[in-house]
């Protein structure tokens, strides 16, 4: 049945053309992403429309327009809840929409929180301690070596060479550097040594599914071993996917992404990050419930074409498992 899907999402070049850096609009969506999605939607026998972002959405909500579900890759622009503001708005109108609901949305992109609700759900996550202040260094009681971020940031932003720390002066330096340049709390954790992996999830609850995994290594010729802001703008050159083979270990990578997707009640789709720890251990690093749809560069799609499933049937899935949620399928 042909349904008015309306389509949420904030546009690179158009925060690019108000004047935001590069660095600020690093986690927005490309137009060949819009416009693919776009034209998925369309081929898939329903009537896309373009909202845009949340402020957009705000207009058309008050100006009386409603859809039958929203496609929503809205990444928000303020706050620790940013990725929930899509989302909130439409529950308000009883609008249903793709992926993970407002709570889920503000956990996740909280490193500590879900991390916290991954460790009470008895699944490995390395180490950590919140720094909201200079104060809060006293707290840290971690081994060394030790990974600081901000807590509540995407797409590599404030990760760079110096993220990886071997001692309490190291520490101290960073994180004031980050607290000042963010102006949000730092998550500092153990530092996972490992190979890293990503995995791709489609589904919702017991029906959620691994589609595939993604091995991350970083290339000789990039100047650190770590996931760099830098290194993922630069990827092509600086960075090889691979899909690693049927192993104990990568079975084992793939168990914890599931039991954490399920643990923080993902739905429709999303990506979880796995790396190594110190014991050989895979270890819970973070989940993305808006993962990135870029046809070309994003993981998730990776992930799919290798798998044997195409763009357009990777889209079209997260879309019927949103309409199915909503009772909008036959």
């Amino acid at each position: 049945m042909q349904r008015k899907i309306g389509f949420t999402y904030d546009l690179r070049s158009e925060y690019l053309a108000l004047g935001f850096k590069e660095e600020e609009a690093a986690e927005f969506d490309s137009d060949i992403t819009v416009d693919t999605i776009e034209k998925v939607i369309r081929e898939s026998g329903h009537i896309p429309d373009r909202i845009g972002h949340a402020r957009s959405l705000c207009r058309r909500l008050a100006d009386g327009e409603r859809w039958d579900l929203v496609f929503n890759i809205a990444e928000g622009l303020h706050g620790r809840s940013r990725e929930a503001q899509v989302p909130c708005l439409l529950e308000i109108y009883d609008i249903p929409y793709t992926f993970s609901d407002p709570l889920v949305c503000a956990v996740t992109l909280d490193k500590a929180v879900a991390k916290r609700i991954v460790q009470a759900s008895h699944l490995n996550t390395p180490g950590f301690h919140v720094v909201r202040n200079e104060a809060d260094l006293a707290g840290v009681n971690l081994p060394y070596p030790l990974f600081a971020k901000p807590i509540a940031e995407g797409t590599g932003k404030g990760i760079d060479k110096t993220s990886c720390v071997q001692s309490s002066a190291q520490l101290r330096e960073l994180c004031l550097t980050l607290l000042a340049r963010y102006g949000q709390p730092v998550l500092v954790e153990e530092f996972l040594p490992g190979r890293e992996f990503t995995v791709g999830i489609l589904g919702t609850g017991a029906q959620a599914m691994v589609l595939g995994t993604l091995e991350v290594s970083i290339r000789k010729n990039a100047e650190t071993t770590i996931y760099t802001f830098e290194v993922k703008e630069k990827c092509d050159d600086l960075v090889d996917y691979s899909r690693p083979p049927r192993t104990p270990e990568t079975e084992e990578v793939e168990r914890l992404a599931l039991e954490s997707y399920r643990a923080l009640e993902l739905r429709d789709g999303g990506r979880v990050d796995i790396r190594m720890d110190r014991n050989g251990r895979p270890a819970f690093m973070e989940v993305n419930p808006l993962p990135g749809l870029n046809p070309v560069h994003s993981d998730l799609p990776m992930i799919a074409t290798q798998n044997g499933m195409s763009y357009a049937q990777l889209i079209g899935f997260i879309l019927n498992s949103a309409l199915a949620r909503a009772g909008l399928l036959p």
